[in-house]
Formats: C-alpha cells, structure tokens, sequence
C-alpha cells in the first residue's frame, strides 16, 4: 500500500530531476520554451518515466505525449476509452516551477500509487504532457491542445514565427519532429474518455479558504492582442524632442489606456510583452509591437475593453489583432460534482488562469480540474511555491478520483 511517505519520498526524486532543466541561474525561474533545447530534454524524462513505469508513450499529431497504462483503442472499441491526467512542462519566461510540472508529477505518482495498492483499472488511464501550453515562444497559448482539437489550424500554428522569426515548423524540425500531419487528431482525442488536470493554485482562493486542495468550475473568458506602432527611426543624441515620432510615447499611453479601461469595465488588462525595433540604446524606435491579455468573469466586459482600446489605438494611428479567444469554458458539472464527493468537504473555484482542460472541454471531452494551493497566491513567477505537504495531498486526491473514474 502507498504511503503518504513514499508518495512525498517518489516527489521528492522526481521533482529533483525536474529542476535544473530550463533555469535562469540568475533568478531561479524557469525557461522551457517549445521545441528548444530544454523542452526537448522535458520530452525525453517524460519518455523515461513512462519506459520506467512501463507505460506505453504515443506522440499524437501536435507532438503532445500520451503515456497509456492499458490499451486506449481497444476501449475506444469497446466504448468506453480511458481516463486522462496530467498536464505540461514548458514555462512562461522566468516562470515558477510549479506551473505545469506539478500537474506531470502528480499523474506520474498517482500512477505509482495506484499500482502499489495493487488497482487493476477497468478503462485505461493515461498519462499527457501537453506541448506549448503558455504559448511563450510563439503567441498562442495552448497551442498543443489547440492543434489536436482543431481549434488552431496546423498551418497556422506551423506558420507561427518566435521573435527570432523562427516558424514553428522550423523549430520542430530542429528538434527532430516531423511537421508532415501536423493538425486536428480524432483518433487521440477519441481516446480521451476523462480528463482530470491537477495544477498549482495561480490566485489566493485556496490561501483564504485555508484548505489544500480544490476542485475547478469554470475558466473566465480571455484572449491575446497584438498592436502595433509605427514611429520614424532616429538618433537618441541630434533629435530634438519636438522632432521626433517616438512610437515608445503611444505605447506608453496604451498601457495606461488599457488599465484604465479594465478598471471601468471591471476586468483584468496585461500588457507583459514587447518588441521594439530597432532596439538600440541610442536609437529612437521605427516601430513598437505590444501584446495585450484581458479577461474577466464577463466576456462583455472584456469585448467592451477591446472595442473602446481598438478605437484608441485607431485614434493613435495604430491597429489592433485578435491572436486568440476563448469563451467562457464550464468543466463538466457532472464529472466535478462526482470529483468533489469523492474528496468530501473541498471547496469549488473558477479560474482566470488558461489551461488544456479548458480547450479539450470546449471541444467535448468531460473535463475537470483539481487545484493544490499555493501559498504565495503568486504564479509565473520564480516565487512560485506550492508546500511538498500539500503536494502530496493533491496526488493523494489525484488517485483518488482517477481510482474511481477508471473501476
């Protein structure tokens, strides 16, 4: 039988090798960008850990990895396919560590738990590590998710280019994967009959309502813009203030516009990225690109926000594009309240955070989450932090549920 002790001792290990890979040395956060080095060094430990627990790993059309405990298809044909957890491994720039990883981990350990109780599943279970799910590297959010449900196109997403104007395709090459069918993956997603994803708190929810663990209700609506500023390139040193066409002025007024407008329509605005060209010290920029995220519990507040900072921005001379949407995402009300029974008295919260659960459930799947609390209420961000107790807590109640969703 599984011990609270041997499933912090299997953390403890795996968590260990998990941490030097990707991490700025100077701030202790964590680079994991899509098809780079470090996600390629992920991809091949998610490998081990399957070949270790002898699961069998299936690389889907997106380059997302499923390590299957049983065969899928053959339940697929029998209808009733399998029972999915798990989540990914890449970052946001300086991203904490718990963000993704721990939702990996935890499927891994819930995996050993149940094998060492001696649990003969009924439907087989998997085990995903989603790819690209921050979208940090090229701009689309959960984009391996994205890709399989069809919700992104796979000649769009391979025509992505990074700010090195790297595509997509280019960088999967690299990385040795093949782009040939990249694109919408029935077949994987016919195997998905559940999908349970356990992440790090990234709020304060579960610090205020002073328990461990917490089972997700909905995602708020959100979506990514990108504008640009046109300007006239010039020397920081002979141009006099009145001359110039600065477009870093506009940008600078657009954060501010864009704030204020989430303040009026009560919803969240970020503008955390930008590329300034031709970035010199001692140059006045030609041209600003600026990426604005919004969302809110009101998609007519957030489409409200984007409308009126469209009409500045046109104002200012400048245009705004939609790089994604996502409506408002409800996890399945059946599968939650099932998961929430099985786990007693945990609370229930909606997030404003992202995720792949939220992409497979808009595209049919039954999906739930399950939330670990995280002291700091602070996320992508090296101070990050969940504590290993409640760690073990969330792989204790990952077990649980998959325990009965797969009998």
């Amino acid at each position: 039988m599984s011990t609270p002790d041997s499933v912090g001792s299997g953390f403890d290990r795996l968590w260990a090798e998990l941490e030097p890979v990707g991490r700025n040395p100077v701030n202790g956060g964590y680079r994991r960008f899509a098809w780079t080095e470090a996600d390629v060094c992920l991809r091949e430990w998610f490998a081990a850990q399957a070949a270790a627990r002898g699961l069998d790993l299936v690389t889907d059309r997106a380059g997302n990895q499923w390590a299957w405990w049983g065969d899928p298809d053959a339940a697929v044909s029998a209808g009733d396919p399998g029972v999915v957890i798990g989540s990914h491994l890449d970052s946001v720039p300086d991203g904490g560590a718990f963000d993704g990883p721990l939702g990996v981990v935890s499927a891994l350990l819930a995996v050993d738990r149940l094998r060492a109780q001696g649990f003969s599943p009924a439907r087989p279970i998997g085990v995903v590590n989603f790819g690209d799910e921050e979208g940090a590297r090229f701009g689309i959010a959960c984009a391996g998710s994205r890709i399989i449900t069809g919700a992104l196109a796979g000649d769009r997403a391979l025509g992505l280019t990074d700010a090195d104007g790297t595509s997509m395709a280019e960088a999967m090459t690299r990385a040795g994967r093949s782009t040939a069918h990249v694109g919408r993956d029935d077949q994987t997603l016919a195997r998905v009959g559940a999908f349970v994803e356990l992440h790090v708190e990234q709020g304060r929810g579960l610090v205020d309502l002073g328990h461990p663990v917490a089972v997700g209700t909905s995602i708020w609506p959100h979506g990514r813009w990108r504008f640009e500023i046109n300007g006239q390139a010039n020397h920081a040193g002979t141009t006099r203030l009145v001359d110039r066409h600065d477009p870093m002025l506009t940008y600078a007024a657009a954060v501010q516009r864009a704030r204020d407008l989430a303040v009026r329509h009560d919803v969240l605005a970020t503008c955390g990225k930008i590329l300034v060209e031709p970035n010199g010290v001692n140059a006045i920029p030609s041209k600003v690109t600026g990426w604005l995220d919004s969302r809110g519990g009101d998609p007519a507040g957030v489409r409200a926000l984007i409308a009126e900072f469209t009409d500045w921005l046109s104002g200012a001379g400048a245009s705004l594009a939609e790089e994604s949407w996502t409506d408002e995402t409800f996890f399945d009300r059946t599968l939650a309240s099932r998961l929430a029974e099985r786990l007693g008295e945990v609370p229930l919260l909606p997030t404003g955070a992202g995720h792949d659960a939220g992409i497979l459930a808009n595209a049919g799947v039954a999906t739930a989450m399950l939330f670990v609390r995280n002291p700091s209420g602070i996320s992508h961000s090296p101070v990050e932090f969940a504590e290993r107790d409640d760690c073990v807590v969330g792989v204790h109640a990952l077990a649980s549920v998959v325990e009965d969703l797969a009998s």
